[in-house]
């Protein structure tokens, strides 16, 4: 078996998925088709101030199917319900062993390092935890390696530097 791309409606990856794992299933054609996979990855974005886990598709737009391309297996993916077509068309050109190989290698990787970054240099932000909370001020510095911010906030007329974590605060 070997990996080809396939061409699906945008935003529809997981119902072609399925569709396409419960026709194996009906046909019985698990021996001729392996897996499908949707390449994705875990983000940490800030929303609102908080963080949350959501996944990323590295290639919206398209899936990866594990087969034996055949007349039978190519018209099964072919004529699945927004399925618009194998990368290659009528020929479709199988991934190369090295390529799909980097794909489920960050599939696998799993915990998410990459920060959704909503903050600029200049950008004004109200503190939403800590001993400043409900305080306001402007970003001088951002830090995504650690992430962390300098907010500069005035305390008595003077403007003060404030390290702060991405979640500590939240644009006004």
């Amino acid at each position: 078996m070997r990996w080809y791309v396939v061409h699906t409606y945008s935003g529809f990856e997981e119902k072609v998925k399925i569709a396409i794992e419960d026709k194996i299933e009906k046909q019985k054609l698990q021996d001729k088709i392996g897996r499908v996979l949707i390449p994705t990855e875990k983000v940490v974005e800030l929303k609102r101030g908080k963080k949350q886990a959501s996944d990323k598709k590295f290639y919206p737009g398209y899936i990866l199917v594990e087969l034996e391309l055949e007349d039978e297996t190519w018209h099964l993916v072919k004529n699945t319900p927004r399925v618009t077509n194998f990368v290659g068309g009528a020929n479709p050109v199988p991934l190369p062993d090295e390529e799909i190989a980097i794909v489920l290698d960050q599939q696998e990787k799993g915990a998410a390092k990459e920060v959704k970054m909503q903050f600029e240099k200049g950008d004004a932000v109200r503190i939403n935890d800590g001993s400043f909370s409900n305080f306001t001020g402007y970003i001088d510095e951002v830090n995504m390696d650690q992430g962390r911010l300098r907010v500069m906030v005035s305390i008595f007329g003077r403007e003060t530097p404030v390290e702060l974590n991405f979640y500590q605060v939240e644009k006004v």
